[in-house]
């Protein structure tokens, strides 16, 4: 009798549709979508949906890396990317998150190095960071990593936004205003290549400003987080040379009180599975556990560190809670 009963009430579930097993959905915050955030963000996404039962993900756009910080800290998403100078900024309350430390968040990983990449068209008469001022230059969407990435850039080797004509666009609106002629150059802190810029070297000739070895290291000065990095040639169509710039390493962040497991999960998912995060997007070919544990600028999740143990990376202490 009783299994007659349950199998009624099966029977009863099924025909009302009821699942018998709930999917809880993670919401991954990413950046616009002509950068790298939100197609990684997609294919994580993917994985997470593929390879940890009982959730799935979606990839979500945002302003990108100082945006993304708030939402993690006030639980609007589960997870996020941002660049680590702004990653760094939110934990400790420095910069443009001073008087509003966000010590909850925690990382899971750094992914792949953002590359600064100031762009103009081949005939625009740019040739270095300098022949910037009295130009229209596109700085990045507002809260966008990009944006605080340029204006530490500049301030470091002597130009203010006094000095030029800053516009603050996101990186399609970049493009396309290059393109028009409405702007005399733009920068992007995208892993490379990205779309945007891919599309517009399609249909201009485009010029990639290279950055001196001073300028370099006066960014790094500025800001411990970044480093050296060179464009490899035909990176984009018209780039006939390596290009030197800047990098910085872009973090996947939580919020301090998501499950262990579940962050050990995604971590384990996101190295173990790289390879069909590569076909998605070349930049996940930077997405090791070795570049993760020497790049990461805050605290890592307790699930994320149980991963890194069992992986048997040589970790670091100020990257334990």
């Amino acid at each position: 009798m009783k299994l007659r009963n349950l199998l009624s009430a099966a029977a009863a579930l099924m025909m009302f549709g009821a699942p018998a097993f709930a999917q809880t959905q993670l919401s991954i915050a990413t950046g616009g979508t002509g950068g790298v955030y939100y197609p990684y963000g997609g294919g994580l996404a993917e994985l997470i949906g593929k390879y940890i039962d009982g959730y799935d993900a979606v990839a979500e756009v945002t302003g990108a890396s100082v945006e993304n910080m708030g939402l993690i800290a006030r639980g609007d998403s589960d997870l996020a990317i941002g660049l680590a100078d702004t990653v760094y900024a939110a934990y400790h309350g420095t910069g443009k998150f001073e008087d509003r430390k966000l010590d909850n968040i925690r990382a899971i990983a750094s992914i792949y190095p953002n590359a600064v990449q100031l762009v103009t068209l081949a005939d625009s008469g740019i040739t270095s960071l300098a022949d910037l001022k009295g130009k229209r230059v596109s700085v990045g969407a507002p809260g966008s990593g990009t944006e605080v990435s340029a204006k530490v850039l500049l301030e470091a080797n002597g130009i203010t936004y006094d000095d030029i004509e800053e516009q603050r666009l996101n990186f399609n609106e970049t493009a396309d205003a290059i393109r028009d002629g409405d702007i005399d150059a733009g920068f992007w802190s995208v892993g490379p290549p990205t779309s945007s810029i891919l599309n517009l070297a399609t249909t201009r000739d485009i010029k990639l400003i290279a950055l001196t070895e001073e300028e370099v290291a006066a960014a790094i000065d500025a800001e411990p987080t970044f480093a050296p990095y060179s464009l490899r040639k035909g990176i984009y169509e018209g780039v006939e040379a390596p290009v030197l710039t800047i990098s910085t390493p872009n973090v996947l962040v939580v919020n301090a009180d998501m499950d262990e497991e579940l962050a050990y999960q995604i971590t384990k998912t996101l190295f173990d599975k790289v390879d069909e995060l590569i076909a998605i997007h070349p930049a996940a070919n930077d997405t090791t556990v070795d570049f993760s544990v020497g790049s990461t600028p805050i605290v890592m999740h307790p699930g994320a560190i149980r991963y890194y143990e069992e992986a048997g990376a040589p970790f670091l202490d100020h990257l334990r809670p």
